[in-house]
């Protein structure tokens, strides 16, 4: 091979290794995005599949399908249910069909479901605690906030909701339902919604918990009309008083003597107790078998103890 057709192969081997070298800021947009979405689907980790809860159907308490006669429109009522040791769906009150009015006190019994959840009417210093356990349990929870509470704490309510909880209404004031006018119950709602949407941007998910579980007819009523489903519980405990706390084993003891399938399950967080029995109580429920699932995942609620 002569010196001019070395020189022109050397020519056209850099020509070709260049163009291979291209960076991509050089690239048409149209190229440089698709090699950016390339270099993306290949660092990024496999989605890890949802966990299906175990199909585990269990007797349910009848529900009523419609109200006692001797309960007034406005009557007063306090959410109550009545444990057993069984660790099967507890009874609770019969006389009002609150099915009708999208309301629960238990999810899908025939799953091993759990559905979390904590009041928050003041930060008592743990709430930041109990977001650390959550995450790195990889488990999702509904936080009952009222408005007093967003005010002083938006840095833990903006935490609640970029770390994939439901952040639901627990009222303005926490005041008694029952006792309000409707005008009253709606504006109890609505304050509390506002504000969160100031806060966060966004609307807030239609779940109330009733202050005390206090609740009516009416109340119940005026609720569904305003578009919530309302969320008592089928299990509970002593936990809201600081200056009296149980201790952790306590706390732990309380939760694994009475969990059952489909468990809305309110902890106040509040509870230092809590707090420290949070971690074990998670990792000890999810090795019986149980998935922690959201109140977006609910089933209908005429569908519970029928």
């Amino acid at each position: 091979m002569d010196t001019s057709s070395i020189f022109g192969f050397i020519v056209a081997l850099y020509a070709s290794l260049t163009t291979c070298a291209v960076p991509p800021s050089d690239l048409p947009a149209q190229q440089q995005e698709q090699t950016a979405v390339v270099a993306e689907q290949e660092t990024q980790e496999p989605a890890e599949p949802e966990v299906q809860p175990i199909y585990d159907p269990v007797a349910t308490p009848k529900q009523p399908t419609v109200n006692a006669a001797n309960v007034g429109y406005n009557d007063k009522k306090s959410w109550w249910f009545r444990r057993n040791t069984d660790h099967l769906p507890p009874s609770a009150q019969d006389e009002i069909a609150i099915g009708s009015y999208d309301a629960y006190y238990l999810g899908d019994t025939q799953h091993k479901v759990i559905y979390l959840t904590f009041d928050e009417g003041y930060e008592n210093g743990y709430t930041s605690k109990i977001l650390d356990t959550l995450k790195a349990n990889d488990v999702k929870a509904a936080f009952f906030v009222t408005k007093s509470y967003m005010e002083d704490q938006p840095e833990l309510v903006k935490r609640m909701v970029a770390e994939g909880h439901i952040v639901g209404n627990h009222s303005v004031s926490h005041p008694n339902m029952s006792d309000l006018s409707n005008e009253q119950i709606l504006a109890e709602l609505n304050g509390c919604a506002a504000y969160y949407k100031e806060l966060t941007g966004q609307e807030m998910p239609k779940y109330f918990r009733p202050p005390e579980g206090v609740y009516s007819i009416r109340s119940l009523e005026q609720t569904k009309a305003a578009g919530y489903k309302t969320i008592f519980w089928s299990f509970a405990y002593n936990d809201w008083d600081p200056a009296n706390q149980p201790g952790t084993q306590a706390a732990y003891d309380m939760v694994m003597n009475n969990y059952h399938n489909g468990s809305i399950m309110l902890l106040h967080a509040v509870s230092q107790s809590n707090t420290e029995a949070l971690d074990q109580i998670l990792k000890d429920l999810k090795a019986k078998g149980y998935v922690f699932q959201t109140l977006e995942q609910l089933p209908p609620a005429t569908s519970i103890g029928q």
